[in-house]
Formats: structure tokens, C-alpha cells, sequence
């Protein structure tokens, strides 16, 4: 884009010189280009230090904490069929008289709460899927409603969230909830090549809290980071490199200038040639 204005304008003032003076100004391109186009490749590069290996992990998928205005679906299983009917009405809102339906869940209030047919308010903040299916199901058994009642939940709204230096920023919804730095990464287009591969900012939600971590993607040690799976509602902010930031910065200001540097070079040669 900007290179290839700069370039396009450099063979035109070939076209109209002479063989000597293009030589020169050719050189003089040339080591512009060099100062100004090195770029360390390493940087670039995903796990330069990896070599043809087994690697063996205990990186476990991370098991994501209920929080206000997640949207959860629970569903509710029995040989009584009937009777887990009502549990599993609010799953599903019925559209233009039962000829359509869609999925409704339940969402978690402000105050951290579902509430659950018959068995009125729980509190499902800062429980994990598991946590809150236990104690639905306990209910249940305890209110002898159900017998031998099967509970599942999921989230209906895990998603994650990936920004900057990369070719698509997007929103990222996962139906089976689970999800990699690396395969959100993907999802987006993969990093630009100005982007920071050694510092990768996660951003998560815990208990109200704002947790920020750093990723180096050139390191191995990502591979065993509990960070290495995200959980719903992560944000993941790829910064620009300073070559990024000095051609958005700078690039509309210096395009024009060495444009007309470069004619003027070329003026003065021919003239001094004449």
C-alpha cells in the first residue's frame, strides 16, 4: 500500500533518466529501503524456540464460574416425563402458536439469581456448571418432586472476545465451551504481521474482579499455561508493534515527503548531468 505508492512513483522518474542516474537513484532507494524495511522475523514467528518434541501437559479446560447476565439452559430428566415438563418450559419460548420456538434460558440477575420453576430463587453466581446442577438436584430430591432426577446445564452465551492485531476482530461464540488462545487467534484471522506475538493481553472476570495476564506466543511455557484455555467472557487484546503504531502515526505525513524527496533528487541529477 504506502511501499507500493512509493515504489510505483520511483519507476516513473526511472522512465525519465538517464542510465547513470538511475543507478544512482536506484542505490539511493535502495539503502532507504534497507534502513527503514528490516524486521526481526523471530518476533513473527509462533514457538521459534519449539523443536520436534512430545510435550506431555496438565493443562486441564477451566471450568467457567456462573456470573450475572450469563444465559443458561437447564435441563431437567426423569422417568416421570410429565412431571419434569414444567423444569424444562422456560428452556423454550414458543413463537407464532407452537409453530416455531426458540431457545429462552434461564438469565442470571443482577443480584446473582435464576428463578426455577416450583423451586423458586437460587442463587447461581459464583457456581460452576456442576455446583448448581447438584443443588438442583438435591432440591428436587429433597422436595421429593422428581425421582432419581438427571439435571444439565450450559451456557448459552460462551463467548470470547479478540481484538486488535488481528485480521478480523470478532466476537467469538463456542456451543461446546471449550476454546485455545490459539484456535480463538485462528478464528480471527490470525495475528497481522505487526502484531506483538510476546505479549498478548487476556482479560477475565473472577468474582467481580478484573484478572490481566501477558501471553508470550513465542514461548513454549503457553502450552502449559492456565491460560492457555479461555473461559466464556474472556477478552483477548493483540497489541500493535512500534512498526504499526510509527506508520498509522507518521505514514499520512512522510508518504508525501519522500515522494517529493525523490523528485527533487532526480531534478538535480539531470540538471547537473546537463
Amino acid at each position: 500500500m504506502v511501499a507500493d505508492t512509493i515504489f510505483t512513483n520511483v519507476d516513473l522518474l526511472f522512465m525519465n533518466l538517464s542510465f547513470t542516474n538511475k543507478k544512482g537513484l536506484f542505490l539511493l532507494s535502495l539503502a532507504a529501503w534497507i534502513l527503514t524495511g528490516c524486521v526481526n522475523t523471530r518476533k513473527a514467528i509462533y514457538f521459534n524456540d519449539l523443536k520436534s518434541t512430545t510435550i506431555t501437559t496438565v493443562t486441564l479446560v477451566p471450568e467457567s464460574v456462573i456470573q450475572k447476565n450469563d444465559l443458561l439452559n437447564i435441563s431437567v430428566a426423569s422417568l416421570d416425563a410429565k412431571g419434569t415438563e414444567v423444569f424444562n418450559t422456560p428452556n423454550i419460548l414458543s413463537v407464532a402458536s407452537g409453530m416455531s420456538s426458540e431457545v429462552l434460558g434461564y438469565l442470571v440477575g443482577t443480584d446473582g439469581t435464576i428463578q426455577f420453576p416450583i423451586l423458586g430463587t437460587l442463587k447461581a453466581e459464583g457456581l460452576t456448571k456442576q455446583q448448581l446442577k447438584e443443588l438442583i438436584q438435591k432440591k428436587l430430591i429433597d422436595q421429593a418432586l422428581l425421582k432419581g432426577p438427571i439435571v444439565n446445564v450450559r451456557f448459552l452465551n460462551f463467548r470470547v472476545t479478540v481484538l486488535g492485531e488481528v485480521k478480523n476482530p470478532t466476537v467469538i461464540t463456542v456451543p461446546n465451551e471449550k476454546i485455545s488462545l490459539l484456535e480463538a487467534i485462528g478464528l480471527a484471522g490470525d495475528l497481522t504481521i505487526y502484531a506483538k506475538r510476546d505479549n498478548v493481553l487476556v482479560i477475565r472476570e473472577t468474582n467481580g474482579n478484573k484478572e490481566i495476564q501477558r501471553i508470550n506466543l513465542n514461548s513454549i511455557e503457553l502450552l502449559s499455561s492456565p491460560y492457555y484455555y479461555l473461559k466464556s467472557n474472556d477478552v483477548v487484546y493483540v497489541e500493535p508493534n512500534k512498526s504499526r503504531i510509527a506508520s498509522t502515526g507518521r505514514g499520512q505525513q512522510w508518504v508525501p515527503a519522500v515522494l517529493s524527496g525523490l523528485s527533487l533528487i532526480a531534478i538535480v541529477i539531470d540538471r547537473l548531468v546537463k
